[in-house]
């Protein structure tokens, strides 16, 4: 049984919960929050600041963790932050999702209920992958990525570094989402939408 600590106790957080719950492979042994003060145990779970990582490594022998944080440059910022190797995070992956075997999901990436992931897909490190998202076969998807629910990624996209990909958004294959770029909810990508830039509508075009 593998013990797993999410950090950040906001709505991410219990949905990432609720999916540790599901995982007969895997038990919840705390949440770290900035709004614990010190490390306690309550009901059986430590509880406490994030800084608590390292010691918790010392007291859990074989602990992961999970960064339960919706925004990309905040997991970002909290994995340069608290300082633990990438193989310290767990990939969780939700039993109703399915996966292709070919499939890579790098640490600290969650992949949400219903969601499909196909052949030759890559996915980086503490990404998300939501409630019924698809990532088509031959996608690159990259660190930091939010892929919102029901998101639909054809075949060879690529969607680069703390790009937040918006519910409902569907992408034509071949196309790229640059860096720490937005797309609004129900757009459709037709073209590549550039590093830094957020796109919305049915085409996408790219408002700033």
């Amino acid at each position: 049984m593998q013990s797993v600590i999410i950090i950040g106790a906001g709505g991410h957080g219990k949905v990432i919960r609720e999916i540790i719950e599901e995982l007969p492979d895997q038990v919840l042994a705390g949440i770290l929050d900035d709004r614990f003060s010190e490390l306690h145990v309550e009901n059986g779970l430590y509880k406490g600041p994030s800084h608590a990582v390292k010691e918790l490594v010392k007291l859990i022998p074989g602990v992961t963790f999970i960064l339960g944080v919706g925004k990309n440059a905040v997991r970002k910022r909290l994995f340069e932050s608290l300082g633990l190797p990438l193989e310290c995070y767990a990939v969780l992956i939700h039993p109703s999702a399915v996966v292709s075997k070919t499939a890579q999901i790098l640490n600290g990436t969650v992949v949400m209920a219903g969601s499909i992931i196909q052949a030759d897909a890559y996915i980086g490190a503490h990404s998300i992958v939501n409630t019924g998202a698809i990532v088509e076969h031959d996608n690159t998807i990259g660190d930091y990525v939010h892929l919102s629910p029901g998101t639909i990624l054809t075949g060879g996209v690529t969607v680069k570094e703390e790009a937040h990909v918006g519910a409902g958004t569907a992408v034509i294959p071949g196309k790229t989402i640059g860096k720490r770029s937005v797309t609004g909810a129900g757009s459709v990508v037709i073209e590549d939408i550039p590093d830094d830039s957020t796109a919305v509508g049915i085409p996408a075009r790219t408002i700033k």
